[in-house]
């Protein structure tokens, strides 16, 4: 596979990359297995964090005795200084490396999270006391922001940013990975399959192998998956009419009913967290059932007690989306999902 040059980082990574949160969803051996497989087949570019249950563990233990080959990127969402500490410390020893290629501050989205920046005590220094160890050879942070995401590549303090990209989330990332290469910035393309939203392959690749400059990470379980995203790369074809027809049609299907996750809903009056539980539909179909009922019952169903549908949100939204619909769609789902899962 061919490699590419990582912004002007110096790292050089296969020019699409494996995203490790399905990994969670898979024995170890069957992990091993299919990051050793990756690896053989030329992609050098490992997306994981801390976040992710034991991805970090996985990669470990599928690099050990070839952790030259690889490229390791974790990240972690901890702001404070000592807790990021502890954060590189755990992804070291998990990883099963003396150095990690780069960290990234994961979803800076609040202005207090760009203010935090210049904090002593904060976690941007705790990651430049790292890189001086030898522990962390290069920065970055991850958004899902596009203002935000722009005032971090600002500071001037990251080599990489990563941002979702797709070829229907395509003007946000355009703003955003423009800012970054104008600065010399890594852009890595998280959810380049929309979160699992975008089912054709071909076209989300087909389009991103025709954005320059940007390393796309779609997350993979299976050797099946795997062959797939190689074979895209290794026998590229050009997108005709009638794809560019399809990928337009997909855009105007989801345009009315898509959440971007700019946070222009936001804030709820009702402390209702609308990006959060707009990501069910997408993490459901990522994350262990059990983990992922564990982690968002309380918040996803606190919309059947506190959303009055004022509508605020609706009228916020950048992209006119009809969200307390979309809420109250979203909540049955669970319930749903909840009952498949023996959760009534």
């Amino acid at each position: 596979m061919k490699q590419v040059p990582l912004g002007s980082t110096g790292l050089m990574v296969s020019e699409v990359g494996f995203g490790g949160i399905p990994l969670t969803r898979i024995s170890e051996g069957e992990a091993v297995g299919l990051l050793r497989a990756a690896v053989d087949k030329g992609f050098t570019y490992f997306d994981t964090a801390r976040m992710y249950g034991d991805s970090e563990v996985k990669m470990g233990r599928a690099f050990e005795g070839i952790r030259d080959r690889v490229i390791l990127a974790t990240k972690t969402m901890k702001r404070g200084g000592r807790e990021m500490t502890q954060e590189i410390e755990a992804s070291l020893e998990r990883l099963r490396t003396s150095y990690i290629d780069l960290y990234q501050m994961h979803n800076l989205v609040k202005p207090e999270d760009i203010e935090a920046l210049s904090d002593p005590d904060g976690a941007y220094q705790a990651l430049l006391r790292a890189k001086q160890e030898g522990k962390v050879r290069h920065i970055g942070f991850s958004s899902h922001h596009p203002d935000m995401a722009i005032k971090a590549i600002e500071t001037g303090l990251f080599a990489t940013v990563q941002f979702a990209c797709n070829f229907v989330e395509d003007q946000a990332a355009g703003k955003v990975f423009g800012a970054a290469k104008e600065r010399g910035m890594g852009c890595v393309a998280m959810k380049p399959l929309g979160g699992g939203l975008l089912e054709r392959a071909d076209l989300c690749f087909g389009w991103l192998q025709g954005q320059e400059g940007v390393l796309p990470i779609p997350g993979m379980q299976s050797m099946s998956e795997l062959e797939e995203i190689a074979d895209l790369y290794e026998n590229r074809r050009e997108l005709n009419q009638a794809d560019l027809d399809e990928m337009q049609r997909i855009r105007d299907e989801l345009g009315t009913h898509f959440c971007h996750r700019c946070g222009y809903c936001m804030p709820c009056p009702n402390g209702i967290n609308i990006p959060k539980v707009m990501l069910f539909t997408s993490q459901s179909r990522r994350f262990p059932p059990q983990h992922l009922i564990n982690a968002s019952k309380d918040f996803i169903l606190q919309v059947e007690e506190s959303c009055e549908d004022c509508g605020e949100c609706s009228e916020r939204c950048p992209y006119e989306l009809p969200i307390p619909e979309m809420l109250s769609e979203i909540t049955a789902a669970f319930r749903d999902f909840m009952a498949q899962h023996g959760q009534a």
